[in-house]
Parts: C-alpha cells; sequence; structure tokens
C-alpha cells in the first residue's frame, strides 16, 4: 500500500508514526495527539515544513503507524523508538545505548556500591544516569573515599583475614565480623543520603560517634571518624554555589552547532551542587531551541532514575505541559519546567549556560583536531591502497584458540578512524572442530556477510545490515586469500586486506609482496590499532570461554552434580576457587543439596 492510500485511513487517536525510506529505514520517529491530522500536515499542499523536515518528507516511501492509549504513552513510546532505531532526521543522545549508573542492592546483608548499565525496577537504589563511564567512576572514587564500603564482588565464608583494603581503612571488614550487620546498613544510608545531597545530616551522626567513641576511649576510631567528618566537610565547600538557590532542582542549558547540541546539566540538591554532567545531542539542524530542549529533556528524564520538583531551561520547552505531566506521571509528584528571567535561579542558569559554552569550546578544539588527524589517515589509507572509496567504516576480525580448542572470533568496526562498540561482535566457531584458521576465518566471515543487505536487518536498522568500506583480516596471504574467497561466495564485493603480526605488513588480494606502507604513517598505525583491538576483542572472549569450559569440566567430575546445579554453583560463587572456599552450608543452600552432599562436593574439589 502506498502513501496515497494510507494516509485516508489513519487513525484519530494518539499514537506514534514512523517514516521510512525505499529501503525501510527509519527516517524519522513523532507522536501525535491524532495521527490523522498529524501525519497528513506533512504531506499537505503549500505545506510550510522546516527544511530539515521538507527534505525527509521527500525520502519518504514508507509509513507505519503504532496507536497509543494516551498522549503521554505516545511520548514515552516515541522515546524508546527514537532510541531503537536512532533516526537521522530526530534529535538523539549521541552514544546513549546504555547509560551507567551507581547501584546499591539493599536486599543484600552487606550491600555493595557498584557501577551497573542495567535498570531493573525494585531491584535497588539507582543513583543516574551519568553521561559516561568516566563520570561515575569519579563519583564513585570519591564515594570510596569516604565511605569504607565493601568492594569485593562476595563476601568469602569463613575468612581467615582481611584484604589489603580492610587494614588501609578502605572497607570495615564484614568478611571477619570487624562489623555488624546494623553498623554497616547505617553507613549504606549514609552513602545514600550523600548521594541525595544531605551531607549536613551525615556530619552530625558522624560527630555523635566520635564524640561517642572519645568517651569510651577508642581514640584510634575517633580519629577516623574525624577525618572522614573533615573530607566531608570539604566536599560540602566545593558543592556550594556563588547563587543562593533552594531545594532541589536541575538546570540545564545547551549550545548548538550545525547538527550537534552540547548540553550541560547542574544537579542540585538541597541548594548544593552534587554533581554536573554534559551530553552530546545529535540531529538537531535546522530545530528551534524549544525543541532541542523537548527533544533532550524526554530523552534524558526516560532514563534517569529521579525526578527533581524543578527543571530549569533557558526557555520553555516544545509541548511544555505535555512535558510536565509526563514528568508528573513518572515522578508521582507535580514537576515544573521554568525558564526563570531574573532572581537567583536565573543566576544559575546563566552559570550553567557559561558553563556549557565553555564546555563546548573545549570538546570543540579537542574534536576538530582528532577529526583532521583521522580524516589525513583515512585519505592516505585509500590512496596508498587505491581503494575505490575513503574507508569511512572499516570492520577487522581476528580469530583466538589453542590447538582448535574454544574458537573464537571477533568483529570490531571502526567508523571514521574511532571505534564504535555498539557493532562490534562475537562468534563461537560452530562447523570447525580441528585447528583451521582459514576455515574459522570463514566460517566467521560467511556467519556476518550472509546478513549484510538482509531487507529484515535493514529495516530494523541492524548494524549487520551495514556494509564496510574496508574488510581487513589477522594474518598474511593465507587469510586474505580465504577472507576474498568467502566475499566471492556470498557476492560482496568489498575491498580486503590483511596485516601480518610479525613485520607489520599489509598484503592486498593479488600481489605477492606486500604493500609499501611505512609503519611511521598515520595510515599504517591506524589500521596496527584496528587490528590490535580485534585481537585484544577476540583474546577476551576466547580467555572467559576457556575459563567457563575448564570449570565447567572440573564439576563435571563431582558426584552428585547435573547440569542444573552446576548452573547455580556458577551463578552463586562465579569461580571454580569460590566454590572451594565456600562453606558446606553456603553450597548446600545455592546447589538445593543436602548438607552431607555439600560436604562430598567440597572434598571432591
Amino acid at each position: 500500500m502506498d502513501l496515497s492510500q494510507q494516509l485516508p485511513t489513519l487513525p484519530a487517536r494518539p499514537g506514534v508514526y514512523l517514516f521510512k525510506d525505499a529501503s525501510g529505514t527509519v527516517l524519522y520517529v513523532g507522536k501525535a495527539a491524532s495521527l490523522r491530522n498529524r501525519v497528513r500536515s506533512y504531506f499537505a499542499a503549500g505545506a510550510q515544513l522546516p527544511p530539515k523536515i521538507s527534505r525527509m518528507v521527500a525520502l519518504v516511501n514508507d509509513l507505519e503507524v503504532i496507536i497509543a492509549d494516551s498522549e503521554q504513552d505516545a511520548l514515552l513510546m516515541e522515546c524508546n523508538l527514537i532510541k531503537r532505531y536512532r533516526p537521522r532526521y530526530n534529535a538523539r543522545l549521541k552514544d546513549d545505548k546504555s547509560f551507567p549508573y551507581l547501584k546499591i542492592d539493599l536486599r543484600d546483608e552487606w550491600p555493595r556500591v557498584y557501577i551497573t548499565r542495567r535498570w531493573e525496577k525494585g531491584k535497588g537504589r539507582y543513583f543516574g544516569p551519568y553521561a559516561n563511564a568516566g563520570s561515575v567512576r569519579r563519583t564513585m572514587a570519591l564515594l570510596q573515599r569516604l565511605f569504607p564500603f565493601r568492594s569485593c564482588s562476595r563476601i568469602p565464608a569463613g575468612a581467615p583475614r582481611a584484604c589489603l583494603d580492610y587494614h588501609i581503612h578502605r572497607c570495615v571488614g564484614p568478611c571477619i565480623g570487624a562489623v555488624t550487620s546494623e553498623e554497616y546498613a547505617h553507613m549504606i544510608r549514609q552513602v545514600i543520603l550523600f548521594l541525595e545531597g544531605r551531607q549536613e545530616k551525615i556530619v552530625g551522626e558522624l560527630r555523635h560517634q566520635m564524640k561517642q567513641a572519645a568517651a569510651d576511649l577508642d581514640f584510634e576510631k575517633a580519629a577516623l571518624l574525624r577525618n572522614q567528618i573533615q573530607a566531608i566537610q570539604q566536599v560540602i565547600e566545593g558543592q556550594k554555589l556563588a547563587t543562593a538557590v533552594r531545594g532541589d532542582l536541575d538546570a540545564i542549558a545547551f549550545v548548538q552547532d550545525n547538527d550537534l547540541a552540547y548540553v550541560e546539566t547542574f544537579f542540585i540538591r538541597n541548594g548544593k551542587l552534587t554533581g554536573r554532567d554534559h551530553f552530546l545531542l545529535e540531529g538537531v539542524r535546522d530545530m528551534e531551541p524549544g525543541e532541542i530542549l523537548a527533544s533532550f529533556v524526554k530523552q534524558f528524564y526516560l532514563s534517569a532514575t529521579s525526578v527533581p520538583p524543578v527543571i530549569l531551561l533557558p526557555e520553555q520547552p516544545a509541548e511544555a505541559s505535555e512535558l510536565e505531566d509526563w514528568l508528573r506521571a513518572k515522578k508521582g509528584a507535580r514537576v515544573r519546567l521554568q525558564a526563570p528571567a531574573r532572581g537567583q535561579r536565573r543566576k544559575l542558569l546563566e552559570m550553567v549556560i557559561e558553563n556549557a559554552r565553555q564546555g563546548w569550546e573545549q570538546f570543540r578544539q579537542k574534536h576538530i583536531t582528532s577529526t583532521e588527524a583521522l580524516a589525513t589517515a583515512m585519505a592516505e589509507l585509500r590512496d596508498r591502497l587505491h581503494l575505490p572509496t575513503t574507508p569511512e567504516r572499516m570492520e577487522c576480525y581476528d580469530i583466538s584458540n589453542i590447538l582448535g580448542a574454544a574458537a573464537v572470533g571477533s568483529m570490531v568496526v571502526f567508523e571514521k578512524g574511532l571505534p564504535k562498540p555498539a557493532h562490534y561482535r562475537r562468534f563461537r566457531i560452530k562447523t570447525v572442530g580441528q585447528a583451521d584458521d582459514y576455515a574459522m576465518l570463514q566460517e566467521v566471515l560467511r556467519r556476518r556477510f550472509k546478513r549484510a543487505g538482509q531487507p529484515a536487518a535493514a529495516a530494523q536498522g541492524e548494524s549487520w545490515a551495514m556494509r564496510p568500506d574496508l574488510v581487513i583480516v589477522d594474518g598474511g596471504k593465507g587469510q586474505i586469500n580465504a577472507a576474498q574467497a568467502v566475499l566471492y561466495e556470498v557476492g560482496i564485493d568489498i575491498p580486503v586486506i590483511s596485516i601480518a603480526k610479525e613485520r607489520e605488513e599489509i598484503f592486498i588480494p593479488g600481489q605477492s609482496d606486500p604493500v609499501a606502507l611505512p609503519p611511521t604513517t598515520s595510515a599504517s598505525q591506524m589500521i596496527q590499532r584496528i587490528r590490535d583491538e580485534a585481537h585484544r576483542f577476540a583474546i577476551s572472549y576466547h580467555t572467559r570461554l576457556r575459563t567457563r569450559i575448564s570449570m565447567a569440566s572440573a564439576l563435571d567430575e563431582v558426584p552428585g552434580i547435573g547440569p542444573k546445579r552446576k548452573r547455580a554453583l556458577l551463578r552463586q560463587f562465579g569461580t571454580l576457587k569460590g566454590i572451594k572456599e565456600a562453606s558446606a552450608e553456603a553450597i548446600a543452600a545455592a546447589a538445593s543439596v543436602s548438607r552431607e552432599l555439600a560436604e562430598k562436593i567440597r572434598e571432591s574439589l
């Protein structure tokens, strides 16, 4: 059914619409209170559309609509679909595949504070999202300096001695019984208070504990508490703002440059700056400031674990009242989007705007410098290897095995000279039973390129559907011949090269001698970097797989352990060493066996 037939059949109900091009790629995702009115407005005669939307409409070949129960449901659906398809005509958060969070699992007897990228409702306290791993690691390092919670992934049962963290006062030692569960839980509550910006309450509690320790003549403990108080007070001083704002709020500002927006966010809790971060929003060319702000607010707070009662913005976003309703439903309380024109909140916002300008300048200078160097390297690569086009997308493949055992393959992707981890893929070799690197490489390439260009993959925007401009394989002339045979077999014409490890020699098909590409050139160094990344990725998977196989094989020799109990033990203790060190009671609980059988398991190991 073409568009002219689809438009009259659209329902006058809220929902989401997806515009697609001739290949099925999603160009744009939008929401509407009335799908019929909104979608028809794009194609009405004499419609006054922004330049960006006009360019998009000219490419539309197909339409898909999804009906929602309400406008709020449509808004949520729109955010999720933008995150899934990343349409080029939508404003979208750059590299938002999974934001990192700090998590505290309060169901654990001895809760840890750790970094995770998986948010599960009702399974602990989450703080974030953070823009990147660097941001969350800095926060984590500060918490570890202020609060001695455990950092080990599990507490060994009946540990004979504590680890180094205990002796340098970075852990209170729950593994050796140096702290009660009540005392430990109290410290975790202090961590939560700190992340919520309620540091003064923590200081009050610590002062009370310090006085009590001094009264009990426990001067070492009192000194440790004094040092902790001083460290927290230094953090509080650093969080004080030049403006006297009160309460909890987020302040957001951005700088737009062509198709990119640099968004600065300040997180204010109890009148203190508890954190700040920046995000990049792509696809904002020709968009109004209010539209950019609306896109960021929707996509950021979709992933946020908490929403403050006030969000400050340089101007009102598009569909502000609808956004407030959606945020109210998410928070369970009123949320106001404010664009203050004067007063302390405006002063704070001006500070965020200035930080956005400064941050963008630093990012731009760094980005431009690196982009120019990468462009030069890719152009040199094109000229030296006589490629038909500049290799904007390069894929590199490597095989890792020991005499054919635990054989795996890796595929890493570089776009415009930079790694694209979201498109990396691992392959477990399935059809080759002996040590044959050529056959293993061919299996990996066959599995990858048989999916390239498939309509289903292209329709879903999968990375499999994307064809590289250059294929690189780790090895010499044998590997390149094996790779070329597979590409010929699947009917794909893509330039392929190989790089040998010993002399870093580069080979191309049909040429017995290596290409004269000095190792000091930027093009040669780029190829080596891609090859090294593919090797690292393959080795890490091979090592993990080999460890898993060795653990499983050792457990197979233990009487009374079948596949189900084996999985349960590995899931609970992680490693064979962890099972060996566990008590019989812990093994019995994990594997659902009697204590007698658990004792036999320990003896067997």
